[in-house]
């Protein structure tokens, strides 16, 4: 489905050279980063403010980085798969290391009528059978019947990919950094001056409710299991009776679980039920991850709006990108390269700008 942009009939500011747009971003996720780099790319002087003391250390640290559009297509309006296929393309081109191995959903003979409920709502996959399992994942061989396979997604580690666009954004465009900082107007460290921004796009996740009103928190919890005894090339989603859980290889036997979706906005606190019903999903893909040592155990809440799709909203020079709800990783840089358009060209785009997505 193509993006809908309309051109608006103000005057717009030619922001080059000398007489560059001062940018300020305020959050350092990947809602704020990616910002940064599309406001960077158009030739602004752009600063990112973060509270905490790096990059990423939002929600975005315990994201499961997988760029599946088709999968989320299966639970998720079709703005979402719109989003994905545009940042999807834009994560191979801005950091290393994306792996294009694709996506493969599976479920016990059990639950066959699931999968076929999935493969109803969703496209460009693949029916499977157990050989083709086993071709794929070795280590599945002869454990399920039959499967999805989505050619054409990726999965990223996102800790290192945000890590990697960071330094990009230094070395490559001057993006200046504070961390540890809070607020709309940042005092310059040297001068003591209040420095000025033409525009400001702010990425605060939930922390901007004190502006957005109808944001919501979700919670979501996940696990990291260390394991020599099996070894996956790509995302697994497991259709569990209770959540679909996904097991993500963050490579040297590393595997992210997760990811439950509670409607709360309690930080940090993983429960014990979700727990077990990580490390049982995870045990039902393969009895390995039993005997694997667990190596971190986090949670976090992600912004959303009522209806769980993203938002730019413009209020004069202020620019909020917000409600990705599970979709940071997928949705972001699409969000990004529209934000910028409307800063710069006065673009207007209703799929994200308008209140009721559904139309679109």
């Amino acid at each position: 489905m193509a993006s809908t942009q309309t051109e608006s009939t103000e005057n717009t500011t030619p922001w080059q050279g000398a007489n560059a747009m001062r940018v300020r971003v305020i959050g350092a996720g990947v809602a704020g980063l990616t910002c940064a780099h599309a406001f960077a790319a158009r030739g602004a002087q752009v600063t990112v403010i973060e509270r905490k003391s790096g990059s990423g250390q939002g929600c975005s640290w315990y994201a499961g980085g997988m760029l599946a559009p088709w999968c989320e297509r299966e639970s998720a309006e079709p703005i979402i798969a719109e989003l994905g296929h545009e940042s999807l393309a834009y994560w191979r081109a801005a950091v290393p290391d994306v792996p294009n191995e694709g996506s493969l959903v599976l479920a016990p003979p059990r639950d066959l009528p699931d999968l076929k409920r999935f493969s109803r709502r969703t496209e460009a996959f693949e029916w499977v059978d157990g050989a083709r399992i086993g071709e794929l994942e070795p280590d599945l061989d002869g454990r399920f019947d039959q499967g999805l396979f989505f050619p054409t997604e990726a999965h990223l580690e996102p800790r290192k990919a945000l890590a990697a666009l960071t330094q990009k954004l230094v070395e490559e465009y001057q993006v200046a950094f504070r961390f540890a900082a809070d607020g709309f107007d940042e005092v310059d460290d040297q001068s003591g001056e209040t420095e000025q921004a033409d525009f400001v796009v702010d990425c605060r996740g939930l922390a901007a409710r004190d502006a957005l009103a109808d944001l919501r928190g979700v919670k979501g919890e996940m696990l990291v299991l260390y394991s020599t005894e099996i070894a996956l090339k790509r995302p697994v989603r497991l259709l569990h009776p209770r959540i679909p859980v996904y097991i993500v290889p963050r490579g040297d036997g590393h595997f992210m679980i997760g990811a439950t979706s509670i409607e709360n906005d309690e930080r940090g606190r993983v429960t014990g039920r979700s727990m077990l019903e990580l490390l049982g999903a995870a045990y039902a893909l393969h009895p390995a991850f039993g005997e694997a040592e667990i190596v971190e155990i986090g949670a976090d809440v992600r912004p959303a709006f009522p209806d769980n799709l993203p938002r730019l909203r413009r209020r004069g020079t202020t620019l909020y990108v917000n409600g990705l709800y599970r979709h940071g990783f997928l949705a972001a840089p699409a969000l990004a390269r529209r934000a910028a358009e409307v800063a710069f060209d006065g673009a207007y785009f209703p799929e994200v700008m308008d209140e009721d997505h559904r139309q679109w």
